[in-house]
């Protein structure tokens, strides 16, 4: 088992992705090609794979699937790339989720935020509490939506649960991630979160936060990795270049309609061969004329 120091570490450098999962034309999982999915995304180079995370549409995941799903990831992913579990929703479900996911060999989790009610800091603490008092491997704090914890209530529970070592940040409310790095310091691992996380990659380095998820390495892993790494890199040409050329584009395509923060990644596989079928309700799939304004833009980048 990976230790959660040593999944600390891991999360610490490189790019990180989260797969998309594979439905056929039912809307049914398809482990084949999600197992596929996997193995083809491993050689390009991600320190770590979330799977059944935000992209992974782990909100439209049913409770009999969830099992499949991570245990076709860790079989995928093992000896070539750690996978962690995304788990959320109700608090006994994510514990439920988080469980199944050590069982099954997951090197960590992803807490996602519960959903709908929104919650004091006190009952947002005690939901995380549980969570990490239910697994001995590493837990990672989404800090998302109606899920968000001050930097007091985050050392509180790093002080109490040594296996949460992770801080993921999808909100880009500044100040508070200033509290949070300076207060928390090396404590945690920090990692960018917001959709489409390439256009806020070099303002969160700015911030002490160089590591980032990147959902369009499901569809142009080449082109995240040499993004990532050209903002390692200080290099400025390369990474305006791709914002200037790629997402600020993509970015039009993605804001049309709420939700297509998911579907126009699942668009981007289908277009580069390696279609994860359609999304689940109530997201809603691109219209074709958005397809081809992404297909366009991919096109330009060339080969992957």
């Amino acid at each position: 088992m990976t230790t959660p120091q040593e999944l600390k570490s891991i999360l610490s450098q490189g790019l990180l992705s989260f797969p998309l999962t594979d439905f056929d034309e039912q809307g049914d999982f398809n482990e084949k090609a999600y197992a596929a999915r996997l193995e083809w995304l491993a050689p390009y180079g991600a320190s770590a794979l979330f799977a059944a995370g935000g992209t992974g549409e782990l909100f439209s995941i049913s409770g009999d699937e969830y099992g499949t799903i991570i245990r076709t990831a860790v079989q995928a992913g093992a000896g070539k790339v750690p996978i962690l579990a995304g788990v959320g929703g109700p608090t006994r479900t994510a514990i439920a989720q988080a469980q199944e996911a050590e069982r099954l060999g997951a090197h960590g989790v992803l807490l996602l935020p519960h959903y709908l009610t929104e919650a004091s800091q006190e009952g947002i603490a005690a939901h995380v509490a549980q969570v990490c008092q239910s697994v001995k491997i590493g837990v990672v704090f989404y800090n998302r939506a109606n899920s968000r914890l001050s930097a007091e209530w985050l050392l509180k529970l790093a002080d109490a649960h040594p296996n949460l070592i992770g801080f993921k940040d999808g909100v880009g409310d500044i100040e508070p991630i200033v509290r949070i790095r300076r207060k928390l310091g090396d404590r945690f691992t920090y990692l960018g979160g917001l959709p489409t996380a390439e256009v806020y990659a070099a303002a969160y380095k700015a911030m002490g936060i160089p590591v980032y998820s990147s959902a369009v390495f499901n569809f142009i892993p080449k082109t995240a990795i040499a993004f990532y790494h050209a903002v390692a890199a200080g290099d400025h040409a390369t990474t305006n270049r791709l914002i200037d050329e790629f997402f600020l584009p993509y970015l039009e395509i993605r804001n049309r309609k709420q939700g297509y923060a998911v579907s126009i990644v699942k668009a981007g596989a289908r277009l580069a061969g390696h279609s994860a079928g359609p999304v689940r309700a109530p997201l809603t799939d691109l219209e074709e004329e958005e397809v081809q304004a992404l297909k366009a833009l991919m096109d330009k980048l060339g080969s992957q």
